[in-house]
């Protein structure tokens, strides 16, 4: 362990403080959401049905009728690096997670890049999730009043850009106030996208049962075989998959310090979403595909045509008349997705401003609505921008953005996965419960996504990967992917010019699981 100073300097996020290098509170609502709260919240960020609708299509052109087994192997290393995350918060409840956690693991460098492999994933998220809001709005708007004309208004640049901003804007204002707020909306939200979810799939099977399905496949336990995949390739994309379907959990972590039993409610929280997740999307997948089969005919899940959007595709032949809902569903699941992912960049951003990692400006809270009202303006900003201008220069560009998003996820993912393993190292054979849950399953997770995360970035230099894109003969998404880590890393040597009592571990120490002086890490309830 690296001590403290002798001497320790005032904290400069709070001057009123003294840094001891152990973790501190930093202003937020605490006690104001609970266990219920946390998993709604956790299921909006993932959006299952925004994720479902473009991920499923895909899938089934990879793997067929096995996508059960997929979305289970895929299902397999988030669950793993779960039950790290929720170590780490048992012992450590802080709202800077990843960027808190791989500090006191490995220490301020690690720490600090963690931290930015997660807000850069946050914020190409966020700008692409208005995005697909935009789109849905205006498709919801030609369904209800039959004008087909309506739903090409989303191909105007102007009208796009300035409709995203507007959903980002009314994201922003509610993220800026309390958490109450955002619960109220999310249960509204996230109950009804859950609801037309499970009635569609209970729809399908009806119309299976009664004999007028489109191409009824008999439901095989084969589906749920994952040694039946034809091909290694096949597990890969699965894998690679996973990261984007069930992307979102993390969320649960960062809300730590304003939940109620902060060292154990997160924790139930993440571990609870992932698993209602993978039984959603196992139930919506065997219901489609029974209903709809993998072929290439008109609604066939192995038709291309219809691969990018496959619920709006099925919507009509299972639903009828009331296949707006749907629509409907989709829109609320990016627009619920789209407010309640605020929460993880703006709170990270809190945590290093508040450690001296960055600006102390970030660490301000709102005096009345206890939330970090400055990080959440800039994620918002940052985020707009960033839309605007890759909108306006190329849509392939802002589709390769989302296949970089998958690299930083597996990257923060990763190392926090490790600072688990080894900040509990004293630990892994005192019982059978710590071997697993501290050293086995976040190891295993972890190395599941470095594998991921060097094999996209070599894979990624080929021009042909992503949309296609390239400059200079190497892949645009290897740029992308490239340049966010190196900007992060040019950033950080000048925070640590500008702060250097962050990086000289005075305002949070390095520590490890065991150790007598670790006693203050876990921050009072």
């Amino acid at each position: 362990m690296t001590p403290p100073e002798t001497t320790p300097p005032r904290d400069i996020a709070h001057p009123e403080t003294t840094a001891t290098g152990a973790l501190s509170k930093k202003g937020l609502g605490a006690g104001t959401v609970g266990l219920i709260g946390a998993i709604v919240i956790g299921i909006s960020c993932i959006a299952p049905a925004y994720t479902l609708t473009g991920a499923l299509g895909p899938t089934v052109a990879q793997v067929g009728t096995h996508v059960p087994a997929i979305f289970l192997v895929g299902f397999i290393p988030m669950l793993l690096v779960a039950f790290g995350y929720r170590e780490l918060n048992s012992r450590m409840p802080d709202s800077g997670t990843s960027f808190t956690w791989a500090t006191r693991a490995f220490g301020p460098w690690i720490g600090w890049m963690a931290g930015w492999g997660l807000i850069a994933a946050t914020i190409v998220v966020l700008s692409n999730l208005a995005g697909i809001a935009v789109d849905f709005f205006y498709l919801m708007l030609s369904q209800i009043f039959q004008n087909p004309g309506i739903a090409d208004l989303t191909r105007n640049p102007f009208i796009n850009v300035i409709t995203c901003l507007a959903f980002m804007l009314g994201a922003t204002l509610i993220s800026y106030r309390d958490m109450q707020t955002t619960q109220k909306l999310q249960y509204v939200l996230v109950g009804f996208q859950l609801l037309v979810m499970v009635f569609f799939g209970i729809v399908a099977f009806t119309h299976v049962a009664a004999g007028n399905a489109f191409d009824a496949t008999a439901i095989s336990l084969d589906w749920f075989n994952p040694f039946a995949v034809g091909s290694f390739s096949a597990f890969a994309a699965g894998l690679s998959l996973s990261i984007f379907i069930f992307w979102g959990w993390d969320v649960t972590l960062t809300m730590s310090e304003e939940t109620k039993g902060s060292s154990s409610t997160p924790g139930k929280a993440a571990t609870a979403t992932v698993l209602i997740i993978v039984v959603l999307y196992l139930f919506l997948s065997v219901a489609l595909i029974n209903y709809a089969g993998v072929g290439k005919g008109e609604v066939g899940l192995g038709n291309e045509a219809i691969q990018g959007n496959v619920f709006f595709s099925l919507a009509g032949p299972i639903l009828g008349p009331l296949a707006i809902l749907v629509s409907i569903a989709v829109l609320s699941s990016s627009a619920a997705s789209l407010q309640s992912t605020f929460v993880s960049p703006a709170r990270t951003l809190l945590a290093m401003g508040h450690y001296g990692a960055i600006s102390p400006k970030f660490s301000k809270v709102h005096p009345k609505f206890f939330t970090p009202g400055y990080a959440t303006i800039i994620s918002s900003v940052v985020a707009s921008v960033f839309y605007a201008v890759m909108r306006f220069i190329s849509e392939d560009v802002l589709w390769d953005t989302i296949t970089t998003l998958g690299m930083m996820i597996c990257f923060y993912y990763g190392l926090t996965a490790f600072a688990c393993v080894w900040y509990f190292r004293k630990q892994w054979f005192s019982s059978v419960r710590n071997f697993f849950f501290q050293f086995f399953a976040p190891l295993v997770g972890g190395l599941i996504l470095a594998v991921l995360f060097f094999t996209t970035i070599i894979e990624s230099a080929d021009p042909a990967y992503g949309s296609g894109s390239n400059i200079g003969g190497v892949g645009l998404v290897f740029i992308l992917g490239m340049t966010i880590i190196v900007l992060g890393i040019v950033i950080m040597l000048i925070q640590a010019k500008l702060r250097p009592d962050f990086f000289r571990n005075r305002t949070l120490a390095r520590g490890v699981a065991g150790d007598s002086n670790e006693a203050d890490a876990a921050l009072p309830e």
